[in-house]
């Protein structure tokens, strides 16, 4: 029989007695207090999905007709394999790299959300140089630096826009650039930054498009709001032009905005490599990074998309619906930007996001005196607002400035 040495057995909680408590998420916590506000004239700006007129997400009517048509006609729940859903991969490269995307020299694969895209990719990079430095422009998405500090890969900082003034600090972002050596990553916002909305021009794609490429520096582009802000096409510019000056690049995309399929987690991780040779060097560690993470990616999300992509009903469908949900977010953001002067930097960003120039105490006093709820950062997600809301956010952000 074997028996225990009482004296040899770990105190109680012993096994994670080295783990802290780790803060809880913000805007988890700005959710809880939304929802116990019993004011009737309440705003929520803070979660960060689309919202209509109602304030509900709603499900595509494209997205609805190919889940039935993937329900009378799926054949099988087998594994899709690391690489997940081939024909989602294949029909989505296009709509970022164009029709001219260069096929041959892609790798890439099928991941949950946009998430995990950026997760993947940042394994790959610290994989093949663990010294590389991660140069992005602040204020970014706050989850990227947990993201690359996970792949324990450095971060590093530069202005991207000044937020006191709303105007994108574009020299800034070039003297960084120019402090970095070659091998470094330049993380960047394909479209709709996120939590700004500022953007960057053709002329200024070109010009870092260049400046990269010049200085050996790997551009990792987050393209998650394709469509929501100007069209598809032009959303995308930024990755084409970026993918003529420079021979290699990664992007990150989401699938969960521009469907409305934000619980399915829908994305894909693109790397465009500088021959073919070399893709198929990048797709075998993708692959095997993926068995390690996940193993298998969830079809359903991925299987709607392709399905939508791949009939020309479906895809006009669903572009139809698209565009509706851009007409709004850009009609919402040229009423508020009417309303006040100090809020015309609104009407000339783009997507669903904004921050306005509010300290942490005056975002306190927009929730407490006039029930506005946002970010502690002021970010405000513009598609949660409707007509109505426009006037009182306007008056309660004078009041407050």
């Amino acid at each position: 029989m074997i028996t225990l040495d009482e004296t040899t057995v770990a105190p109680p909680r012993a096994l994670f007695g080295r783990l802290e408590l780790q803060p809880s998420d913000s805007l988890l916590a700005l959710i809880g207090l939304y929802a116990a506000d019993p004011r009737a004239s309440k705003i929520d700006l803070g979660v960060g999905v689309y919202k209509d007129e109602a304030g509900h997400t709603p499900v595509f009517a494209a997205v609805k007709a190919a889940e039935a048509k993937l329900l009378a006609e799926q054949p099988t729940k087998a594994y899709v394999g690391p690489e997940g859903d081939i024909g989602f991969f294949e029909g989505l490269a296009p709509i970022v790299f164009g029709d001219a995307a260069p096929r041959a020299r892609l790798a890439g694969l099928q991941t949950p959300g946009g998430t995990g895209a950026l997760r993947l990719g940042a394994e790959l990079i610290a994989r093949n140089n663990p010294d590389a430095v991660i140069h992005v422009g602040g204020p970014t998405w706050p989850n990227h630096a947990p993201i690359f500090a996970a792949a324990r890969l450095a971060l590093r900082q530069h202005r991207h826009i000044d937020l006191t003034t709303q105007e994108l600090c574009f020299d800034d972002v070039l003297a960084a650039l120019q402090t970095a050596v070659p091998g470094d990553v330049v993380l960047l916002h394909g479209c709709c930054h996120n939590p700004t909305g500022a953007d960057f021009t053709a002329d200024q794609w070109e010009a870092l498009g260049a400046l990269m490429a010049k200085r050996g520096l790997l551009p990792f582009i987050d393209l998650a709001y394709q469509g929501l802000g100007a069209s598809m096409d032009e959303d995308a510019e930024g990755v084409r032009i970026v993918a003529r000056h420079c021979p290699e690049m990664l992007v990150a995309y989401s699938c969960d905005k521009n469907f409305g399929l934000y619980r399915e987690r829908v994305g894909a991780l693109f790397i465009l490599a500088a021959e073919p040779e070399a893709a198929a060097v990048v797709q075998s560690n993708l692959l095997s990074l993926a068995r390690a993470n996940w193993s298998m990616p969830p079809d359903h999300g991925a299987a709607v998309v392709r399905l939508i992509l791949e009939s020309a009903e479906l895809r006009a469908q669903w572009l139809a619906e698209l565009d509706e949900v851009r007409a709004r977010i850009a009609a919402m953001r040229a009423g508020l930007a009417a309303l006040d002067p100090a809020l015309a930097f609104i009407g000339r960003q783009k997507g669903m996001f904004s921050t306005l120039p509010l300290s942490p105490d005056q975002v306190k006093a927009m929730r407490e005196r006039y029930a506005i709820y946002m970010a502690g950062s002021g970010r405000i997600n513009i598609a949660g607002l409707t007509p109505a809301k426009l006037a009182p956010l306007a008056a309660a952000f004078a009041a407050v400035r």
